[in-house]
């Protein structure tokens, strides 16, 4: 099968990805020795070198080994974008740790079941979380607990200024010296740069990053250093335009998210970028940070290109410094991704991953064939098929089943989960992804929908995505999305909701009828709820399950009425 652009990625892959068979802390090291000077990480104004940050990592490393942290050992990090994850992060791995990527947002029920399940002993994270953090101390097996201020590594000015601040809004908090809890500024000050990294195989695992916490119990999923290692490298293969030690990488996503992780964080490192730090997306301060820092590589989420292209008067800020941005965790609508280009002159593709995936497998070609509502190709050394929903026998192109993929990236399994890693991994590598798709003849690929969002109405298997690109193309609205509600006659029927851009007014009916002039009678949504925002993840995607939920529990309320 010809596939146009798919043979000049993998012409510009070494064999089977041979130098990923290095533990991943080799790339910091890499970097290190041939950039030392490059510009490592950006945090509101404070510059860290690439030689500073691989003596931080060899620091915290040594720190954690004196406190009783040894290979094996999960280490738990719930840390906003900042220097101290990225120190924090690869300090682990040298050590032959296992980090455990823990949300800062997570309440105490939801952090004692992530660390009981990982067995977690060790927690890096902010002074502001000490009171939930020594409560969880109380409830699982953790040991220590590593507290760090966002104070911690401002430039001067700021670090005078942040401790006012803080008091004044009633968010400084002062770590009392007790057992179990310990101070990063003071463990740093003692510890050895002159750590000797400890003997790490390639495929021994080097994340638990936790998946379908919105689905059901959350999974750990095993990565290990030649899952992460690979990946980086096939997403550097696609931008081979991408000069080492002369990128800036805007690290907006967060870092605890297998996409930010991957993408804002390993990526840079690896082609010794500078990683512009910011703990929370802001719109306005992200431009501001733009116009200043002028990034080049933009990963992000469609909310935050959205976002974008609705400031008013975004026209005035220069934002020309943005080249290459991929897209993930959401469809890309069109309308979005013309818009953010006109702004930018910004490459902006959409891409498709999964956490099971460390997470990047396919993406359309920055150089070459962008196909519209498509998630492009494979990576390269990535094989991809689509198979019967209900046989798992492979289908010829054109023919919708689902996605499944093979290659460096895919994990290792579910940590104490076989039985949920049998039912997604095969013995010979492949993995389903539980998504809706199809292949064209040049080997791009469509994803449908999800399997589980699939609306079945009145016997038709209805996939929300195709109602989503058409509300994204009226004029009045800013956000949307399809959802499946229960319908006494029909099942289910098709629910929207929409956010409508500022000062705009419509009703259920013209939303409806602009539906039914762009789709067949049986996908137009019967409802419409017009909102102020939709519930999202941190990383910006839309829980159209969280949606779903609601209409369930309403109906069923109903019913008992």
């Amino acid at each position: 099968m010809d596939r146009p652009w798919y043979k000049f990625y993998q012409e510009n892959v070494p064999h089977s990805f041979n130098y990923s068979k290095i533990p991943l802390f080799s790339l910091l090291d890499r970097t290190a020795d041939q950039f030392p000077d490059a510009v490592a990480m950006s945090f509101f104004g404070k510059k860290i070198r690439y030689r500073e940050l691989q003596s931080q990592t060899r620091k915290m490393a040594d720190a954690l080994f004196h406190l009783g942290v040894r290979k094996g050992d999960r280490v738990a990090i719930m840390l906003p974008n900042c220097p101290q994850t990225v120190i924090a992060y690869f300090g682990a791995l040298r050590l032959g740790a296992i980090v455990v990527n823990t949300n800062p947002l997570y309440v105490e029920r939801e952090m004692i079941h992530q660390f009981n399940d990982a067995g977690a002993e060790t927690l890096i994270t902010l002074d502001l979380f000490y009171e939930k953090s020594k409560n969880t101390m109380k409830q699982t097996r953790l040991k220590r607990i590593i507290f760090t201020g966002i104070q911690d590594f401002l430039p001067f000015i700021l670090k005078i200024l942040y401790p006012l601040k803080a008091k004044k809004q009633k968010q400084w908090v002062e770590i009392p010296q007790e057992g179990g809890v310990f101070k990063w500024l003071y463990l740093m000050k003692v510890a050895n740069e002159r750590f000797e990294d400890e003997q790490v195989n390639s495929d021994e695992v080097a994340l638990f990053q936790y998946t379908g916490g919105t689905t059901g119990v959350a999974k750990g999923v095993m990565l290990t250093h030649h899952n992460l290692v690979s990946n980086a490298y096939q997403v550097r293969l696609w931008i081979p335009q991408a000069v080492e030690g002369e990128e800036k990488a805007l690290a907006v996503l967060p870092f605890f998210h297998v996409y930010g992780m991957t993408t804002a964080m390993n990526l840079p490192v690896l082609i010794a970028a500078e990683m512009i730090l910011i703990p929370r997306f802001e719109v306005k301060q992200i431009l501001q940070v733009i116009q200043k820092e002028h990034p080049t590589i933009f990963p992000g989420v469609p909310t935050m290109y959205q976002a974008i292209n609705m400031v008013e008067g975004v026209d005035k800020f220069n934002l020309s410094s943005v080249k290459y941005c991929i897209s993930g965790a959401a469809p890309l609508p069109l309308e979005v991704m013309k818009r953010f280009k006109a702004l930018t002159g910004a490459k902006l593709v959409e891409g498709y991953g999964l956490t099971e995936a460390s997470p990047v497998t396919h993406a359309n070609p920055l150089e070459g064939v962008i196909k519209e509502g498509s998630i492009g190709i494979p990576f390269p050394d990535t094989d991809s098929k689509i198979i019967d929903l209900e046989t798992g026998e492979d289908l010829p192109v054109g023919q919708v089943g689902e996605l499944c993929v093979k290659g460096p990236q895919v994990m290792k399994g579910y940590w104490n989960m076989q039985e949920e890693t049998r039912e997604v991994l095969t013995e010979d590598g492949w993995l389903k992804t539980g998504d809706i798709a199809r292949m064209d003849e040049d080997g791009y690929f469509f994803i449908v929908d999800r399997k589980k969002d699939m609306i079945i109405a009145g016997g038709y298997n209805i996939y929300p995505r195709d109602i989503d690109e058409v509300l994204f193309t009226h004029p009045k609205v800013r956000d949307a999305v399809a959802v499946g509600v229960p319908d006494p006659y029909r099942g289910e029927t098709v629910k929207a909701f929409v956010v409508l851009k500022p000062g705009e007014t419509a009703t259920e009916e013209e939303i409806i009828d602009y539906c039914r002039e762009r789709l067949a009678k049986y996908k137009v949504p019967t409802l419409v709820e017009f909102r102020d925002e939709l519930p999202k993840s941190m990383v910006g995607k839309i829980l159209r399950k969280v949606l779903r939920e609601e209409e369930i529990k309403k109906s069923q309320q109903q019913k008992e009425a």
